[in-house]
């Protein structure tokens, strides 16, 4: 005989097929189903490993040189994830050393710096940002943006591309960065667009484009929304509050 509570459904399970939200779990007497608080537990595992998990950019740095793309490997003034998390401010700094390895390179004009950084998730980053690159990169060339090394920078927060763009005196920055761990998205990924770009820019100058993984935002309407952001502020001269994202309502694709 079997003693388990019996679960109850509930009568609008069906709407979660159009969701990954958690809706419509149903329950055992006064309490989750067991194969839901289970689902619970490994997401939040997986939220705190995308978390802990130390990032590894050589892989990222191989794929983009197949594709003929220099990277630069920096790090901030977080020297480990207890600072990054405890001090904010450093993940926004660059190290010394890595402040000395981008003023030896040489100092030319640059359209576009790009900053790849493993923020608050090393998984989205490592999941998401080379196919997103490999969209982006073609766009650049036919442009014909000047563009320095792509940098790759361990500990970082947005902020930290401020720095980069400053030195290349960059009209467009673009940060790739993990954005937190969501317990039904531990790889999301965000890019963050700043017009001149430069140290003591504030948030509200950026503009972000953000949910990018596998559930959420994919990396055509991203790239969609990121030309966008590049060619209207081209025109205005600035990026932030004040350019909005009209994509949607202007029916873009560019052919990607």
């Amino acid at each position: 005989m079997n003693n388990s509570p019996l679960v109850f459904h509930d009568d609008w399970q069906h709407l979660s097929a159009f969701t990954p939200a958690r809706i419509a779990l149903g329950r055992a007497g006064m309490s989750l189903p067991t194969h839901a608080s289970l689902a619970f537990s490994l997401a939040h595992a997986m939220a705190r490993d995308a978390l802990a998990t130390p990032i590894d950019f050589t892989p990222i740095a191989k794929s983009l040189a197949t594709f003929n793309e220099k990277t630069m490997r920096l790090n901030t003034q977080a020297s480990n994830s207890h600072d990054y998390l405890q001090r904010p401010d450093l993940g926004r700094l660059l190290a010394q050393a890595s402040s000395l390895t981008l003023q030896a390179h040489p100092l030319s004009p640059a359209d576009i710096v790009i900053i790849v950084a493993d923020g608050l998730s090393s998984q989205a980053i490592e999941n998401h940002a080379v196919p997103f690159l490999h969209l982006l990169l073609p766009y650049i060339r036919e442009q014909r943006y000047l563009m320095p090394p792509i940098s790759l920078i361990n500990h970082g927060r947005v902020a930290i591309g401020d720095s980069v763009a400053q030195w290349y005196q960059a009209r467009f920055c673009v940060v790739l960065i993990g954005e937190r761990p969501g317990l039904s998205s531990p790889d999301s990924m965000g890019i963050y667009f700043t017009y001149q770009a430069k140290q003591g820019t504030t948030d509200a100058e950026r503009n972000c484009i953000s949910n990018i993984h596998q559930h959420g935002l994919s990396y055509a309407e991203a790239l969609v929304k990121l030309v966008y952001l590049i060619e209207t502020s081209a025109k205005l001269q600035f990026s932030g509050v004040n350019l909005k994202d009209e994509t949607a309502n202007a029916g873009l694709n560019y052919g990607f």
